[in-house]
């Protein structure tokens, strides 16, 4: 796996996160909480943005055509495949996979790719609300069934030992390694990841994912719609009278 081929895990899962947040912005359980799934959500959608636009100066872009039909060819983590049905897949996804992203940012930031230097840095500010509205959250306590596959998934994401973001830590490309990873993760949390049983011979190392599936049919089609009407000739306004 090339840096590119990461930052586009990083970036599909960005905007997938996107698009669950916002999809709880009536739901959640205060008008605060509204509130604040729809900023973030927006956020990560803008953070995606960015990190698709790094990929042509990494160098060849990763994004092949199968991306217009197939949802499967979609970086993201089995966690965004379907919408999430309880505020506590929310929490999760928002405290421990939110805070992953993050922190693999800041691998890329500190590491020697200049684009992700220059480009990614302000992201790392802006995910601070991101953190500490999690975090507050996560200590109210929630299930532990999401707690727990949100935990796995983020290491599995992370990579195997001898992987290949262990290569890209080695060329100097990350700052950190899957290890340095994790432990940072459980730093910016206070809390140590639960156990998690990960077959690596399973793993997928395109998706970084340990699991089939795909994301939903309907979260599929309205993401291309925003992409055609993201690259659409602009209507010709009517000339006045």
């Amino acid at each position: 796996m090339s840096l590119s081929d990461l930052v586009l895990s990083i970036a599909d899962n960005k905007q997938m996160l996107g698009l669950r947040y916002a999809e709880w912005a009536t739901r959640a359980p205060s008008l605060e909480a509204d509130i604040a799934a729809a900023a973030m959500g927006l956020d990560d959608l803008g953070h995606s943005r960015v990190l698709y636009g790094c990929l042509e100066p990494l160098g060849a872009d990763p994004r092949g055509p199968e991306r217009e039909s197939d949802p499967a060819s979609l970086h993201n983590l089995a966690y965004f495949d379907d919408p999430w049905t309880q505020w506590s897949e929310f929490v999760a996804a928002n405290a421990i996979l939110d805070t992953a992203f993050t922190v693999m940012i800041e691998a890329c930031v500190g590491g020697s790719a200049e684009v992700l230097q220059h480009r990614l840095r302000k992201m790392l500010m802006e995910e601070r609300y991101h953190f500490l509205h999690g975090r507050s959250w996560l200590r109210s306590g929630i299930d532990s069934a999401p707690l727990n596959r949100a935990w796995q998934e983020a290491i599995e994401w992370f990579g195997p030992p001898d992987g290949d973001t262990a290569a890209l830590h080695r060329q100097g490309k990350l700052s950190m390694g899957p290890g340095e990873l994790r432990a940072r993760l459980e730093e910016q949390l206070e809390t140590k990841a639960t156990h998690a049983d990960i077959d690596w011979k399973q793993w997928d190392g395109v998706r970084r994912r340990g699991s089939q599936g795909a994301i939903d049919a309907h979260t599929f089609g309205m993401l291309r719609g925003l992409e055609e009407k993201k690259y659409a000739p602009p209507t010709a306004k009517p000339t006045p009278l």
